[in-house]
Order: structure tokens, then C-alpha cells, then sequence
């Protein structure tokens, strides 16, 4: 495919530039996806109050949540996936879009160039699209689709991505979008993200990951990240107990394993699970719940923290050690 059929430029997070051998540097876990970002020159024209990309945002052109996306040519990156998804070093490409004229069009041929040289699965992370996009993207390659709520409610979400800080967004028409992305790529073929810390109770939480696993939308979730120079510098991250409450809760509700009518809430707070001790234990100590959750071998390393911690998202597999200190502060 010609190389003016795609963006002469993307961003690719730090991690995968490391993998791919674009950039060097240390790694104390690898990404098994490539993360990659649509370039613009300019900031992205919705104003969602967490984000640095955001056109409200004074923070860097190149972060988004905390980590570093510098620029590289496309003509060099693409290649590069094919070789490292033959190589077993990545197991699929997610390639993330700002919003701006023209995020379609590049989103679409950004797929298909990767298409024209790799079998490697990809997913697309973006605003909500016209019927006619989500099909073009299907056509071209596309096997997932993501459309962050981030908020958990409608009142919520018009606080920080809507209307009150002059965004282009609507809680319907992000609901209507995620349907409609359901009838087009499949159920447990769309995902949303979930920001937990920002205002919300667990029960409202808890209340939309049942909704979305209930349209055949798989929730990840993410711990709110203050970012300088964005409009929520100022907040704080969520207590690491009340996380690992919501990860207990969606890993249940995401495997079928109970429902949000089945667990018990007091004051908006989570008190019971629904289920036996001795079954949640066996559930914390598998580590499955505080793993990176998203699109299939999404592990994300440290996009909500650092290397020291506290760590919210495991890239990896918990020590022992790590499901203990778990246990503990969830009172089991």
C-alpha cells in the first residue's frame, strides 16, 4: 500500500517504541501491545477535564495520561509491528485517536497499512463514529473497537468530558455509540474504559460495569491519574482499597460469576460480595482481578502509576506476596 494512503507521522507510547526498537531504553515490564496515537499538530478539540491532550490542557503534546508518546515516522513503525507480532514479541496493536477533522480517515488507514503487512489483531480506541465508520473500520482490518465512558454517570460524565467544560460529548450519545459498535463488531468485541476516583460511589461504579457487561460491552477499568497543566491536576488518585474493591467486582461481573443485584451496598459503598469467603479467596489469590484489564494481551505497564507504586493495574502475574497485602486490605 502506498505510504500517502496513511499518516506520514504516529505517536507510539515509550514502551512500545522500546520493543520495537525505535528508541532505547529500560523496561521493568514490556508491553504485549503496541500503544500507538494518532499525530497532530495541535491538542484534541474535546476538553475532558483528566486528560493532558485535552484542548483545555496546558500540560505536554506528547503524554497522555502519564506516559511519553513521542513521534516517529509511519513508514518506519509499521514495519517494525509485523516483525515483532512474527517475532512473539507483541500480541496485538491498539491504535488510540485523538479527535480532530479528519481521525477517521487516518484511523482507518493507519489500520489498513497495518493490515497490508501483519495478520496482528488490532483495535481501535476513539470518539464515537458514524455507523458508516465502524463498518469501514471492520473492513479494514479492525476486530475491536473501544468508546471510553470514563465517567460512570450521565452527571458525571457532562462535569468532566460534556458540556460544563465545553466538550463535544454526550452520556447518550456514548451509550448509543457503544450499541451501535455491538451490533457492528460483536458483543465482547467493544470495550469502554472506566476511570474510578473521580467523584463517583463504588455503587455507581459497580451499577455501570453490570450495564456495559449487560450490552456486550467489556469494561477496563482505570484508576484516575492527576496530570499537571490538566484541570484535574489538583485531584488525588483513588485510595488503593476502594480499587481493588471495583477490580473484585467487575472481575465477578465480567465472568458471569455474580451480578451487581447480587452484591450489597450501604451508604454507596460495596460491603458484600455475593459470594462466599472461601470464593473470593481463591479468586484474590489467583491475581486475575488486579491484572490490566482490557482488549485481549492489553497489559498497559504503568500507564496509571510508577515502577515504585503503588501499583493500581498489574502488568504481570502477582507474586505471592502482592495477594496477601491484597487480602488484607480487602478484610478477608
Amino acid at each position: 500500500m502506498h505510504e500517502a494512503s496513511s499518516p506520514r507521522k504516529v505517536r507510539v507510547s515509550i514502551g512500545s517504541a522500546i520493543v520495537l526498537g525505535l528508541t532505547e531504553g529500560r523496561l521493568d515490564a514490556e508491553p504485549t501491545t503496541v500503544y500507538m496515537l494518532t499525530y497532530n499538530r495541535g491538542k484534541c478539540s474535546a476538553s475532558c477535564a483528566f486528560c493532558p491532550q485535552s484542548a483545555r490542557s496546558e500540560a505536554r503534546a506528547d503524554l497522555l495520561s502519564r506516559v511519553v508518546w513521542p513521534a516517529f515516522p509511519t513508514r518506519d513503525v509499521i514495519p517494525r509491528i509485523a516483525q515483532a507480532f512474527d517475532q512473539e514479541k507483541v500480541k496485538r496493536v491498539c491504535i488510540q485517536a485523538l479527535n480532530y477533522r479528519g481521525v477517521q480517515k487516518d484511523v482507518i488507514r493507519l489500520a489498513r497499512r497495518i493490515r497490508s503487512q501483519s495478520r496482528v489483531p488490532i483495535s481501535v480506541s476513539c470518539q464515537p463514529l458514524k455507523r458508516e465508520d465502524m463498518h469501514r473500520l471492520v473492513q479494514a482490518g479492525v476486530g475491536r473497537v473501544s468508546v471510553a465512558l470514563d465517567a460512570v454517570t450521565r452527571e458525571l460524565f457532562n462535569e468532566v468530558k460534556g458540556a460544563s467544560v465545553g466538550g463535544p460529548y454526550t452520556w447518550e450519545g456514548h451509550i448509543e455509540a457503544l450499541k451501535e459498535a455491538v451490533e457492528i463488531f460483536g458483543r465482547d468485541h467493544v470495550t469502554t474504559h472506566l476511570i474510578a476516583g473521580i467523584g463517583e460511589t463504588e455503587e455507581d461504579f459497580v451499577a455501570t460495569i453490570q450495564r456495559c457487561v449487560d450490552l456486550g460491552v467489556y469494561p477496563a477499568i482505570f484508576a484516575f491519574t492527576p496530570i499537571a497543566g490538566t484541570v484535574m491536576a489538583d485531584y488525588s488518585p483513588p485510595p488503593v482499597s476502594y480499587y481493588r474493591r471495583l477490580q473484585l467486582a467487575r472481575q465477578l461481573i465480567a465472568h458471569g460469576i455474580r451480578r451487581y443485584e447480587d452484591m450489597e451496598f450501604k451508604e454507596g459503598s460495596l460491603t458484600h460480595f455475593g459470594l462466599s469467603r472461601e470464593k473470593l479467596l481463591s479468586i484474590v489469590r489467583s491475581g486475575e482481578p488486579f491484572k490490566t484489564s482490557g482488549c485481549p494481551d492489553c497489559n498497559r505497564p504503568y500507564y496509571n502509576e510508577r515502577p515504585g507504586g503503588p501499583i493500581y493495574n498489574f502488568p504481570r502475574q502477582l507474586a505471592t506476596v502482592e495477594t496477601a497485602e491484597i487480602e488484607r486490605l480487602l478484610g478477608l
